[in-house]
């Protein structure tokens, strides 16, 4: 009988508080009507400056009137006229139209969230990229897309993910996880490589291939200098490309020719400045580029 009663009483405040609501809203949704039908004289002039129509405005009139339980408007020949108590209401409804009009500019003009500079390969700065969407961060992204390290301990970025534990003594790293690396290709029957070049050629996997190349004489079909590009010409069957597991299955029409290569298994690294990792914009975003890398596939 207890739990009955709580529940009965839950369900009335519950109610009461819809209610509360529901008239609140009618209140700041029936006032510029209010307002407009008082500036014009009635509700033809009204309806033509404030974009809405006559029906619509009486409707808001209504339950406003409804609501206060007071009449604002004497209606008859010569339209709406304000009653005592309309002419009551009107500068305190002036107000309210003020106020909430300097709200609205208080919130047009607030700072834009902090954007904060994230370093990552391609492949993870693309998957980041596409894991956290922006209702679900309070900061704004300025991603890096970087295949050599830059540097964190003179705030060239705020956030790196590197693929080993840091060793210098003003970096703070979290690991986040292993990257294990394989063969793709279109298919196993196509022969030729897609090899590296400039920067992309230091990359262990493009080491990897090129020893494998000069070791087995095997073809080279095709050459870039973006890991992201190369993945896409070993789809459309130029060659075979060495790819992170998780960037494999983010490129459609690639299969995994054989299992990961354990030569290029590394570990995936959260870095940031060990001072500036105590900022509570930078740990949020520590925290969320974590999450959105633990959804990553294995």
């Amino acid at each position: 009988m207890i739990i009955s009663c709580a529940r009965q009483c839950f369900t009335v405040m519950k109610s009461e508080s819809i209610v509360s609501k529901m008239k609140d809203q009618i209140l700041w949704t029936a006032l510029p009507a209010f307002l407009a039908i008082a500036d014009h004289g009635g509700l033809t002039a009204a309806a033509q400056h404030s974009g809405h129509s006559a029906a619509t405005l009486s409707r808001h009139i209504s339950r406003l009137e409804q609501h206060l339980g007071k009449r604002l408007f004497l209606r008859g020949a010569q339209g709406y006229q304000l009653s005592p108590e309309g002419r009551a209401l009107l500068p305190l409804a002036r107000r309210m139209a003020h106020d909430a009009d300097q709200i609205e500019r208080w919130t047009a003009d607030a700072p834009a969230p902090p954007s904060l500079r994230i370093s990552a390969g391609p492949w993870t700065a693309r998957w980041l990229a596409q894991a956290i969407a922006p209702q679900d961060i309070s900061w704004r992204p300025s991603f890096v897309s970087a295949i050599t390290r830059t540097d964190i301990a003179r705030r060239a970025v705020d956030i790196g993910i590197r693929n080993a534990r840091p060793t210098q003594s003003w970096l703070a790293g979290q690991k986040i996880g292993t990257l294990r690396y394989a063969v793709f290709a279109r298919d196993p029957d196509v022969p030729g490589w897609i090899t590296m070049t400039e920067d992309a050629a230091r990359l262990p996997s493009a080491q990897w291939v090129a020893t494998h190349v000069t070791r087995s004489g095997a073809p080279v079909s095709a050459r870039t200098n973006c890991p992201i590009l190369g993945a896409t010409l070993a789809a459309q069957g130029h060659g075979r490309i060495v790819l992170p597991l998780f960037a494999g299955a983010l490129t459609s029409g690639l299969t995994r020719i054989g299992a990961p290569i354990d030569a290029l298994t590394s570990e995936e690294w959260l870095v940031s400045h060990h001072e500036a990792r105590f900022d509570p914009q930078i740990r949020q975003a520590l925290t969320d580029v974590r999450a959105a890398l633990k959804g990553k596939p294995a």
